[in-house]
């Protein structure tokens, strides 16, 4: 018979605590730099149904720092590639894919009471914020990402209440947001580095009529891989 494939988990968390993570449904609403890499170490841990929320297709620029991006998944949507990557890791996995862009006037396709945790790792401040509100409505754990473009330094990563963190631009947009509809308090991954002015050269791609944000292979994957981590904990930990 072949080797359960959690063995090497299951030795540091214990039979009850795997199983809570086989009977756990998570919802991953960006499937990009930080989302992929969330999904896969959740992938690789056990769980056992992933929810799938992004819109977009794999991109030529994405090959240097999203996991699901290789030359073979250059054009498909990335939550397909996503849910082929995760079925071949863990075919018991069940893998929801949503070729959505998560916006209040999409919220409705979503049951976030479906959920045993939420993951935040999109974009645009409309989209963050609508999916905190939902998750905090349905009574549903929420994690969520903060900026990692224009970052160089993973190891200053901090998990932390979005009411202490700083330097941050994102999270003090978001801070003053989640205040004006009544949240204090949301799980957040972020960094106290100081955002890097991009270089950008004479045709800089544009994102929401800006120039993108630089980034690299390692603070978006070590901000994914922290986030996945927080979910198997507070998963395993719920009473």
């Amino acid at each position: 018979m072949m080797k359960d494939q959690y063995v090497r988990t299951e030795m540091l968390l214990g039979k009850e605590a795997m199983e809570k993570i086989r009977s756990s449904r998570v919802a991953v609403f960006g499937v990009g730099g930080v989302g992929g890499y969330v999904v896969e170490a959740l992938a690789r841990s056990g769980v056992g149904t992933l929810d799938l929320i992004d819109s977009d297709r794999v991109d030529i620029t994405n090959l240097n720092r999203q996991i699901i991006a290789t030359r073979s998944t250059v054009g498909k949507y990335k939550v397909d590639a996503a849910k082929e990557r995760i079925e071949d890791i863990n075919p018991a996995c069940t893998v929801n894919a949503y070729r959505v862009f998560f916006l209040p006037e999409t919220k409705d396709q979503f049951d976030f009471s479906a959920y045993d945790y939420v993951v935040d790792a999109v974009d645009t401040v409309a989209a963050k914020l609508e999916i905190v509100k939902c998750a905090k409505e349905a009574g549903v754990p929420v994690i969520s990402a903060m900026g990692a473009g224009n970052k160089m330094e993973a190891s200053m990563l901090e998990v932390s209440d979005i009411s202490k963190t700083s330097v941050c631009p994102l999270a003090r947009v978001m801070r003053k947001k989640l205040k004006e509809v009544g949240i204090d308090h949301l799980k957040v991954v972020y960094s106290k580095e100081i955002p890097l002015s991009p270089k950008h050269g004479e045709d800089p791609e544009l994102k929401g009529g800006r120039p993108a944000p630089g980034s690299n292979a390692f603070v978006p994957a070590a901000m994914g891989l922290i986030i996945a981590g927080e979910v198997i904990k507070d998963l395993t930990e719920k009473e």
